[in-house]
């Protein structure tokens, strides 16, 4: 297994309709393992996956990993008992992925409370500083394709989202966006420009930081794609990270703190908060 498989978990916050199938589904795991004479520890040191993300899976906070369920049976002697329910995990996981909005629902309950929140972005406007108009967009061109309700429950999800940007005290906020985002015209120009004046009101918002790193840059340290850093209050900062709908937590602190000294240098090859401010007016002016 992959060095960054050991420091992640799968965000899924279980919804009412499935927490009691993993519950199950984590006390058979814990039950295993102890007949099997091995500490939460000692087993996540073998199967690749932190103590953390154990404990969560067997006290059913979080959802079981296919794969964890694969190496569990073979390292516990489980005889197929935890590989038979594997499929009933899959087909759990993807309906809750269909029913449920905030499918990344620990990711959202971490945003909502953080009191730091840094996002580097490379395909799309972050969802925090989306217009509505944008948001419909990008669940309309979604694949497979979401039902008109589905399409609105989602935007509302977003949208309520975005009552962060409302709070007192406002959370420590940053953003660099790829110039690429910026010229990208999805929806069409008439919601893309709706965009590029929100991104302008949001960039002069006291407390707020939006940069663009542009394209012309030689030397640029967020090739390995986007993320955002959260910072709980009172806890040590974590990570997220998004690829195809997949969505990972990383609270490894060695990983989390590689991936700040990388937003760091992000930051520093990115332009400055007013030569972003002055990029995207451009933009707007020559439309």
């Amino acid at each position: 297994m992959a060095d960054d498989e050991r420091v992640v978990f799968e965000d899924d916050e279980l919804s009412d309709e499935v927490s009691e199938f993993f519950s199950a589904v984590g006390k058979q795991l814990k039950l295993f393992r102890e007949q099997a004479g091995l500490t939460q520890r000692e087993f996540a040191r073998r199967a690749g996956y932190s103590e953390n993300m154990i404990g969560s899976v067997e006290r059913g906070r979080r959802t079981p990993r296919v794969e964890l369920l694969e190496a569990a049976d073979e390292l516990l002697g489980a005889r197929g008992a935890l590989k038979i329910v594997a499929e009933d995990v899959m087909k759990a996981k993807a309906k809750m992925r269909l029913t449920n909005p905030a499918f990344s629902k620990a990711f959202t309950k971490e945003e909502s409370q953080a009191v730091e929140i840094h996002g580097y972005s490379t395909l799309l406007v972050p969802g925090l500083l989306q217009t509505e108009a944008h948001a419909r967009a990008l669940y309309q061109m979604r694949r497979p394709w979401l039902t008109e309700g589905e399409v609105e429950q989602w935007v509302a999800a977003r949208m309520e989202r975005q009552e962060i940007l409302n709070r007192s005290p406002l959370p420590v906020l940053s953003w660099v966006l790829d110039e690429s985002v910026l010229q990208r015209p999805l929806g069409g120009w008439d919601v893309h420009l709706e965009q590029l004046r929100r991104l302008v009101a949001i960039g002069r918002m006291w407390g707020v930081e939006l940069q663009v790193m542009p394209l012309d840059r030689t030397e640029q340290a967020g090739m390995g794609g986007p993320f955002t850093l959260l910072t709980p209050s009172g806890r040590p900062q974590i990570a997220y990270v998004e690829v195809q709908h997949v969505n990972r937590l990383i609270t490894d602190s060695e990983e989390v703190r590689r991936m700040a000294a990388r937003y760091s240098s992000i930051r520093a090859q990115a332009l400055t908060l007013q030569e972003s401010l002055t990029l995207i007016e451009k933009m707007l002016g020559e439309r």
